[in-house]
């Protein structure tokens, strides 16, 4: 089959696929929202603009918490720290996925010994709890060096499930022939290995960005996240200080909840919907 067609034929089952849809509209909504809310956002999300604990009105569409700041705004504005976390956090941790479980699965032999026990001790570690010594004692967290923490300690099952992936098609034809003629490791892992991987790797990162994103809500909620702006996970960490639920503020830490929930949940349905699509006794005729 050729390339062209190949493409035409995952593009025919892409648009076919409902799954694929869903997550994929649910991601862009709240993609696009990111970028339009805070044109559309009346005021600072740190500064008291009106009544405090007031409900959803026409004047403040997600109610104003208990020192009288806008929800809404807030709401809008930490989008962009919980995309940021999930692009950088879930990238960092793919890349190191990769160049690991590229270089294991390849080499093989004593590298992939090393290699192998390293991933082993780091699946060991408790991340959760790896990084919630590490977001005490770093006084001053921003959003990067939260994403950091992610993404240097979420990359082990990527890289065991990519160096499999590559100890299969490492003895594939292609891979010999390109080997007999004389192509360094480097340009066949690049140019042979990673291409015929293009949609697990993809499937990879997807999976990633959804894990960053849950565990930073993790550390935010726990008070633990960037102490300078604002996320998801820190208004529903403020809602839990200041008893929201015990005062009848649910406008608080719905809205923050209902949008991790609908984005990771959208990744994970879109990441489903791919694979449907990749893999051809998945495929809905």
């Amino acid at each position: 089959m050729t390339k062209g067609k190949k493409r035409n034929e995952l593009l025919y089952f892409a648009f076919r696929n409902t799954k694929l849809k869903i997550g994929l509209g649910v991601v862009l909504f709240f993609i696009v929202l990111t970028f339009v809310g805070p044109l559309i956002a009346k005021y600072n999300p740190t500064d008291s603009v009106g009544p405090a604990g007031a409900p959803p009105s026409a004047q403040f569409w997600f109610g104003t918490t208990t020192f009288g700041e806008d929800v809404f705004s807030q709401f809008v504005h930490g989008l962009s720290s919980t995309f940021l976390v999930g692009i950088v956090g879930g990238g960092l941790g793919t890349i190191l996925g990769m160049t690991i479980g590229f270089a294991a699965g390849y080499r093989g032999g004593n590298l992939d010994e090393v290699l192998n026990v390293l991933t082993n001790v780091v699946l060991t570690i408790p991340v959760l709890a790896l990084l919630v010594v590490i977001s005490a004692y770093v006084k001053v967290r921003g959003v990067m060096i939260e994403s950091l923490f992610i993404g240097v300690t979420t990359w082990p099952w990527a890289a065991r499930a990519i160096r499999a992936q590559t100890f299969s098609l490492k003895t594939r034809d292609f891979v010999d022939l390109a080997r007999l003629s004389g192509e360094s490791p480097v340009k066949i892992i690049f140019t042979e290995i990673a291409p015929n991987m293009a949609s697990y790797l993809f499937m990879t990162f997807i999976l990633m960005f959804g894990s960053a994103i849950l565990t930073a809500a993790t550390l935010d909620f726990l008070g633990l996240g960037p102490t300078q702006g604002i996320s998801l996970g820190t208004m529903m960490n403020l809602a839990v200080l200041w008893s929201a639920l015990m005062l009848g503020m649910w406008w608080w830490f719905i809205p923050p909840g209902i949008g991790i929930t609908a984005i990771v949940g959208g990744l994970y349905i879109m990441n489903v919907g791919l694979d449907e699509i990749f893999n051809p006794k998945l495929r809905e005729m």
